[in-house]
């Protein structure tokens, strides 16, 4: 039998990041498969409150926690969560810190994108005399 391809499953304890919803943007774990349209998300660590949530608005993530119980409450998902340290886990992954940076350039306002332009403009500057020193 060959290995799948695939790597991330629906599964209890796997961490999920929210596509819409007022939750969107922050992740949470699954906690009890409902059927193949949708799951019961909890998110006790991050302030996602307990709730039925279809497959097509999470994205999975390739965090998951281990030997989580079927239906398991949000105190044996906060223990865990807490234990493995999930969000810390989140925070440290490349995947959230490009959304971060995202999320960080669409709050700029107009005089900060001005900054970003002109220290670009400073940085290309430099790197162009440097090359033509190094030639």
């Amino acid at each position: 039998m060959t290995d799948s391809t695939f790597k991330r499953f629906v599964e209890v304890g796997r961490v999920v990041l929210l596509k819409s919803g007022p939750s969107a943007g922050k992740i949470a774990v699954i906690a009890e498969i409902i059927d193949h349209n949708r799951a019961i998300i909890d998110g006790p660590t991050t302030g996602v409150p307990r709730q039925s949530f279809p497959y097509r608005h999470l994205t999975l993530t390739p965090i998951s926690l281990t030997k989580l119980p079927r239906g398991a409450g949000s105190g044996v998902i906060r223990k865990q969560a807490e234990k493995e340290g999930i969000v810390a886990k989140w925070e440290s992954s490349t995947w959230a810190k490009k959304r971060a940076a995202m999320e960080k350039r669409r709050s700029l306002n107009d005089f900060e994108r001005f900054s970003v332009m002109v220290a670009k403009k400073q940085r290309r500057d430099v790197v162009r005399k440097t090359l033509a020193k190094a030639t």
